[in-house]
């Protein structure tokens, strides 16, 4: 039951229409008997140095933070843990006693806890995408023993400073190069927002992927984006975007409230309901 005192969570973005974090939080909630509410969150980019100011005065103690505010909350935390400094985004903000956020990624750990166990440096990894997303998916493979990234973003300049941030076998490859860039890569990842509902679809054609090649989209909404449902038409393995969701919702969680929930496959068939 929520009462006066209730404490408040939520997620910040733009949008946030498609998300289906306030189900899994609220479902924990509930579960643990928490006196409190996660909040969907649509901020538009002009309106987050208002917003965010104003969230701790209005009792919310954390927010998960979604495209396209991962970098640019940044300055509104007071201190960074280590991987968010060094990814450079920031996809958790839990309020300090003092009042202020602490800065951390999440994204990292789920992103691998989804791959099933894939070895990093088992080959070739393409990674679309520049932005957080791809940050900490490049940090993450690279932190687990990748021994080639090919980076391919729409803009160049932002792939060439993801390249520089965090260095290591990261290279960068021209978006005009995207269906070459697959010949003989064991995962492909798509880290940006192409074939999300409402979004532009992925012009991507997988003719060089092996078929053998991990096929990951961040994207899950929809669950079964068309570069999953081309990807498994030819029988590569697949791992759809709602397992990473889930598994860096739970440190955030735990960040907030002191406890740490599981992932089960009812959790997962929460998820999928209608």
């Amino acid at each position: 039951m929520i009462t006066g005192k209730a404490k408040l969570t939520g997620l910040l973005g733009w949008p946030v229409g498609h998300s289906k974090s306030p189900r899994l939080h609220n479902h924990w909630l509930a579960q643990f008997g928490i006196d409190g509410a996660f909040l969907p969150l649509p901020v538009s980019p002009n309106d987050l140095t208002t917003v965010v100011p104003a969230l701790s005065r209005m009792g919310f103690i954390g927010l998960n933070v979604t495209v396209p505010h991962k970098q640019a909350v940044m300055p509104f935390a007071t201190r960074l843990d280590p991987f968010a400094k060094r990814i450079g985004a920031v996809n958790c903000l839990t309020l300090q006693p003092d009042g202020s956020w602490l800065g951390s990624n999440t994204d990292a750990a789920g992103f691998m806890l989804n791959l099933k166990g894939f070895d990093p440096a088992s080959g070739p990894i393409v990674l679309l995408g520049a932005g957080g997303a791809a940050h900490a998916a490049a940090a993450a493979l690279i932190e687990n023993g990748a021994i080639e990234i090919r980076l391919v973003n729409r803009s160049r300049d932002k792939a060439e400073e993801l390249a520089a941030s965090l260095g290591g076998p990261l290279k960068v490859v021209g978006w005009e190069q995207r269906h070459a860039a697959l010949a003989g890569a064991a995962l492909l990842v798509n880290s940006t927002s192409l074939g999300m509902d409402g979004q532009p679809p992925l012009d991507l054609k997988l003719d060089e992927l092996p078929a053998t090649a991990l096929v990951n989209d961040l994207v899950y909404a929809p669950l079964e984006t068309p570069l999953l449902a081309a990807a498994r038409r030819r029988g590569n393995p697949v791992a759809d975007g709602l397992g990473m969701l889930m598994h860096q919702a739970r440190p955030a969680f735990a960040n907030w409230w002191g406890v740490t929930p599981e992932i089960t496959p009812e959790i997962r068939a929460l998820m999928l309901a209608p």
